[in-house]
């Protein structure tokens, strides 16, 4: 992995994980850098998310401290201080203003941090970061929780002669029905731009990536995804050389977005739900996002099911406009449903065909329309109830 210039990454345990795995990452710039975010829609949401949206976008940022396993959520005006004491120890470390730092928490909500194993943690962290994919890979392992692994991805772009280097980190397993990002993701790039394409470029990447997918429907109270730029390359790009980056920075934000899903709490399938022929793009992400939510299908995709009934049904309570003459289903390739009725199929080939492979493809057409959209979730099994009902006991 080639990282970008101008970073420096690292994360270890501070005591916060009962389990004692890392829960403490740092993410820092050797000067000060363009950042952008978008934060969680919930009302209901982290210190950390309203301390960050005060603070962003900025083209005075030199930070991220991010802690897992305590969201530092719902804990009041005691949460709120400990959010900012995190900050400044940091900044203070840096040498820089308090504001010029990011905070992220993610974890049980309700709980108070241990602020004095944080304050040591930083300390000692803020001494050990450096600029190599060690680094890098340490603070991606502190910032998860319930993950299997770590989930990142990186891209290296030639731009108006540049050799422009984009990578991203990101966590999430569970709660995730994110409106605007997932639990949390930083995308990090050397390149040269302003704080308003920073913002532009962080909410599309958020809608084409992060917006699309979801595990349980549970929009999380600590959603964020921060771009941070440190400008050591390039110049003021060409209107090509920004739709450069704007594809880079989608392509590592899709491809991280998706290791989401892939890691939801006992999933056993990732499902790529594809919707065409909507009237705009608005209604088939709406008809994509409906079928994604219903339990029905996600359980019938567990049990290799394909019961077609329950994805037809679903888009029809999408409240899109829609004639279901119109639809034309597949799954994982077979055509199963065409111009309002069911079509002859081998139930056990397209069984047989969900069953024995991890990812499920299911592509329906509504209408003639321009309308695409695609979302990616998991099935819904008994290890996800299992988990889940057992998680804070």
């Amino acid at each position: 992995m080639q990282l970008p210039l101008g970073f420096k990454f690292g994360g270890l345990a501070c005591g916060i994980k009962p389990s004692g795995k890392k829960d403490l990452a740092i993410i820092s710039t050797d000067e000060p850098a363009v950042a952008a975010g978008v934060y969680t829609q919930n009302v209901v949401c982290a210190a950390s998310i309203d301390w960050n949206r005060s603070i962003t976008p900025s083209d005075q940022f030199r930070g991220l401290v991010v802690n897992s396993g305590n969201a530092n959520a719902c804990t009041g005006k005691q949460g709120v201080a400990n959010n900012l004491a995190m900050a400044k120890a940091v900044a203070d470390s840096l040498g820089g203003k308090t504001e010029s730092v990011a905070v992220l928490s993610t974890g049980v909500i309700g709980h108070q941090l241990p602020l004095d194993q944080v304050r040591l943690g930083i300390e000692k962290l803020m001494a050990q970061t450096d600029a190599t994919e060690a680094g890098f890979e340490d603070a991606a392992d502190a910032i998860t929780t319930t993950d299997k692994s770590r989930k990142t991805a990186s891209r290296q772009i030639k731009i108006d002669g540049e050799t422009i280097s984009v990578a991203a980190m990101a966590k999430g397993a569970g709660m995730i029905g994110p409106k605007m990002a997932t639990m949390l993701a930083v995308v990090c790039t050397d390149a040269n731009v302003s704080v308003e394409q920073a913002a532009a470029m962080v909410k599309q990447a958020a809608d084409r990536s992060f917006n699309q997918i979801s595990v349980e429907g549970h929009t999380s109270t600590n959603d964020a995804l921060l771009l941070v730029c440190s400008g050591r390359v390039g110049k003021v790009f060409s209107s090509d050389g920004v739709a450069m980056l704007q594809s880079a920075i989608d392509e590592v934000c899709i491809e991280t977005a998706k290791m989401i899903p892939a890691d939801g709490e006992g999933a056993s399938h990732l499902i790529e739900i594809e919707v065409k022929g909507a009237a705009c793009n608005a209604d088939a992400e709406t008809v994509a996002r409906t079928i994604a939510s219903s339990n029905l299908v996600k359980t019938a995709i567990a049990g290799a099911d394909p019961n077609w009934g329950r994805i037809v049904s679903a888009a029809g309570y999408a409240d899109v406009p829609m004639a279901a003459e119109a639809y034309r289903l597949e799954l994982n390739g077979f055509l199963i449903f065409a111009d309002g009725e069911p079509v002859d199929f081998d139930a056990k080939a397209v069984s047989d065909a969900i069953a024995e492979s991890f990812d499920t493809k299911v592509s329906l057409r509504v209408g003639n329309g321009p309308g695409t959209a695609k979302h990616w979730t998991s099935d819904l099994t008994v290890d996800y109830v299992r988990f889940n009902s057992e998680y804070t006991t």
